[in-house]
């Protein structure tokens, strides 16, 4: 269970950010340490507006503003040249996007040293199926079954 082919790279943000935001960051300064960063958009965050669609006419109305926080790095590797990363999450936290960024490069690049981060995916992996086990177990714990509803013999108190 340690291949990153088992994760979709559109699901490695979602399994680092379920686990603490210290393990995330220790990975990434290990990585920072071995290879040179470049900061290529800033690390930002800031306010997005949250757009619906109107089910009835299909206009697009706008529910709310979300925290985001973006940034996209280059790592410098002397064997395999520059490859960049990138991390757009619904969060404020500037560091932990940058830092996720540059998880994202080097293991998208499989850079030596990126299996550390792939442990850090196979973690999150578990924490998230964890939360989705519970989920799922707290909707059928409140689930009505409506089917009951109507078919008891009604009582002529009335």
């Amino acid at each position: 269970m340690n291949s990153m082919n088992e994760w979709p790279r559109g699901q490695w943000l979602r399994l680092w950010s379920a686990l603490p935001a210290t393990l995330v960051r220790a990975t990434a300064r290990q990585l920072a340490e071995r290879y040179e960063v470049e900061d290529l958009e800033l690390a930002q965050s800031g306010l997005g507006l949250m757009p619906l669609a109107d089910s009835a006419l299909g206009e697009t109305y706008f529910i709310g503003e979300v925290p985001l926080a973006r940034s996209q790095v280059r790592l410098a590797s002397p064997a395999q040249g520059p490859v960049e990363g990138a991390a757009t999450l619904v969060d404020d936290r500037v560091g932990l996007v940058r830092d996720l960024a540059i998880l994202d490069a080097a293991v998208s690049a499989r850079l030596p040293g990126h299996e550390s981060a792939v442990e850090l995916l196979a973690q999150g992996a578990t924490v998230v199926a964890e939360s989705d086990h519970q989920r799922r177990a707290l909707l059928a714990a409140t689930r009505v079954d409506f089917a009951l509803l109507g078919t008891a013999e009604e009582d002529g108190d009335e």
